[in-house]
């Protein structure tokens, strides 16, 4: 009986350590040369820019739209219906990008990569 007791702990513990650990993100954070050879290899992707609306017009990566971290919250998001499609997530330096992927992912999104900051773009950048 004293042995059966032990084994059913045992297994609880195991079990219970197969979940996320709580320091993980639940996205990918990529550097941006990575991020750059994933726009230029992938396909059906999302490019998401995090900062304000007027941030956005006054330049972005190409094809990028705009949904403000602010404005990302508890609700579902119409403008990003496929919770499995690949999003790239920037800002400006990298901090909003990380805020709004926690978000996303808490809202149910499972394919999150957030890439940083606009202020490390090499590329292109188009305004309004």
């Amino acid at each position: 009986m004293m042995k059966k007791a032990i084994l059913i702990l045992f297994l609880a513990f195991l079990l219970a350590g197969c979940g996320v650990s709580a320091g993980e993100p639940g996205y990918r954070q990529i550097g941006m040369d990575e991020a750059v050879h994933m726009m230029e290899e992938e396909s059906g992707y999302i490019i998401l820019d995090v900062r304000t609306q007027e941030e956005f017009e006054d330049g972005h990566i190409p094809g990028a739209f705009n949904i403000p971290n602010e404005a990302i919250g508890t609700g579902g998001i119409a403008e990003l219906p496929d919770k499995e499609q690949l999003i790239l997530v920037y800002c400006r330096s990298g901090n909003r990008s990380k805020q709004a992927s926690k978000k996303l992912v808490a809202l149910g999104y499972t394919n999150i990569v957030e890439f940083g900051g606009i202020n490390d773009w090499t590329g292109e950048i188009v305004s309004e």
